[in-house]
């Protein structure tokens, strides 16, 4: 059965939401699918495109609910893009749908795998981490921060004149995202990095230093040959996320 669009309201307004019927047991737990940031010029207005098929899959192969939430500034979501911004709105809607003491497993495509990974060190209910195609620092990415803005208003993750009003400080936020110490701080969780051998957008070496930098728990690093930065549709990173997360479950 697939799942349907809804709406969770978050911290800059209404935030929609992709969920798969809540038909699995809760002790399965709940899958948290964290978006890229959008790139290309209005690439927000289409950000969730792939996302309901890939949640309808992993609903059906891995017997638990989906949720994949589009976070402020992407398809419809209200709001502008921020790297705290982006925080508070997967925290709302984890609460939304996992409760307080529900048990998550969090899994980001490209720059939502720093948001995964940061997400997973301030909450306890999460269980594991899949990190695919994400980078392993943002430092080098958010130092033109004026470049990156300018980018981000022409996708359409930034729509308000003058946000935001603080430049230095919103760039300050995706650097201490820090992935490489979010990986270190998961202790015994489990964390899955998968890349692109052909990746030309994050280089492979930064699936090794994710890999390398998680030292309490489990981290299986794979990487997938002749594949690019898009993953999402790849049948062989779905069917590793299936086997990673039954394994772990």
């Amino acid at each position: 059965m697939s799942g349907h669009w809804r709406v969770v309201e978050g911290g800059a307004g209404p935030l929609r939401v992709y969920v798969t019927p809540p038909s699995a047991p809760a002790s399965r737990g709940v899958l948290f699918v964290c978006h890229e940031l959008p790139r290309e010029p209005d690439a927000a207005t289409d950000a969730g495109r792939g996302y309901p098929a890939l949640a309808d899959r992993l609903a059906q192969e891995c017997e638990s609910r989906v949720v994949v939430p589009m976070l402020r500034g992407a398809n419809g979501s209200r709001g502008d893009f921020s790297a705290n911004g982006w925080l508070e709105d997967l925290a709302t809607v984890t609460r939304e749908e996992a409760g307080q003491d529900g048990q998550l497993w969090l899994i980001g495509f490209g720059f939502g795998g720093a948001i995964a990974l940061r997400a997973a060190v301030r909450d306890p209910r999460v269980r594991g981490v899949a990190s695919i195609a994400g980078p392993a620092d943002l430092t080098a990415w958010a130092a033109n921060h004026e470049r990156l803005l300018e980018r981000c208003r022409r996708s359409g993750a930034i729509s308000t004149p003058g946000f935001p009003e603080d430049v230095d400080a919103w760039a300050a936020e995706i650097v201490a995202l820090a992935p490489l110490d979010a990986a270190a701080r998961l202790g015994a969780r489990p964390l899955l990095v998968v890349h692109g051998s052909d990746d030309a957008e994050v280089p492979v070496a930064a699936a090794r230093a994710i890999a390398d930098a998680a030292v309490g728990g489990p981290a299986d690093l794979r990487i997938v040959p002749a594949a690019g930065h898009w993953l999402r549709a790849d049948p062989r990173v779905v069917a590793t996320l299936v086997g990673w997360i039954e394994r772990h479950r």
